[in-house]
């Protein structure tokens, strides 16, 4: 299996959607695809179909010591979805505990799921360090990281940086940490300065641009993908381009 960590520096820049959309991208073209949501936000679900009721997921299945298999659900575009759940304050820090305690926890869960060479992991975290984040830099083959064309979102990237170097770099398997500009919006002349900066600094390492677009928004009060929603927008054709560059890194 291919495990990518989906992670940002700081919240709001649209890190669960950009992971859900990418989810389903993959999906299109015939990969096997398994969201796992890290974040005890539990919202990753609700881009991919999942009726919002729906209270299950590994968290709890971990503390009352039940296998993994039974909190996947199928999920829109044939997206296979482990949702985080929903816990109560005490059985999160009890969760989080877990999670400190055991360094390779997320690894021999996933090892449990018995999934194939080629499966792609995509796992949806909470922003900035963590134990959810600690735990998804652990196992995974390659990084996201999403951000925002603001000062805001440039100046706490060197933060997440040090922490993928910590946790990612020395292992062999590793193939590379990645960036997403997100919600870009070419009219404002700070977002184009930001993105250049972006693009001189990372170079190959940007995946893809993302341009701000109501369609994300609106596909998911509707409750479809983009691919349902607005097949041919810009932000739909941004997605694609993007799973495909993954794809191609991914070899």
């Amino acid at each position: 299996m291919k495990v990518i960590a989906v992670v940002s520096a700081k919240g709001g820049v649209g890190k669960t959607s950009t992971c859900a959309h990418l989810a389903s991208e993959l999906a299109q073209v015939g990969e096997r695809v398994l969201a796992i949501d890290l974040d005890p936000q539990n919202a990753l679900r609700l881009s991919l179909g999942m009726p919002y009721g729906e209270v299950h997921g590994h968290s709890r299945a971990a503390l009352e010591k039940l296998s993994w298999r039974q909190s996947i659900y199928q999920g829109r575009s044939n997206v296979g979805v482990l949702p985080f759940g929903e816990l109560g304050d005490a059985d999160r820090i009890q969760f989080e505990m877990l999670l400190s305690e055991q360094p390779d926890y997320l690894r021999s869960r996933l090892t449990s799921l018995d999934l194939g060479e080629n499966d792609i992991v995509l796992i949806d975290t909470p922003p900035g360090p963590s134990p959810y984040v600690r735990q998804a830099l652990s196992c995974a083959n390659a990084c996201i990281v999403v951000t925002l064309t603001d000062i805001a979102s440039y100046a706490a990237m060197p933060m997440m940086e040090k922490l993928i170097r910590g946790y990612c770099h020395e292992r062999r398997k590793f193939i590379g940490a990645f960036v997403l500009a997100n919600q870009v919006d070419v009219g404002r002349p700070l977002g184009r300065d930001v993105l250049r900066l972006l693009r001189s600094q990372y170079g190959e390492r940007l995946l893809g641009v993302i341009h701000r677009d109501e369609a994300v928004a609106e596909a998911l009060a509707f409750a479809q993908s983009l691919a349902e929603y607005s097949p041919y927008s810009q932000v739909a054709d941004d997605l694609r381009q993007c799973a495909t560059a993954l794809l191609h890194k991914l070899k």
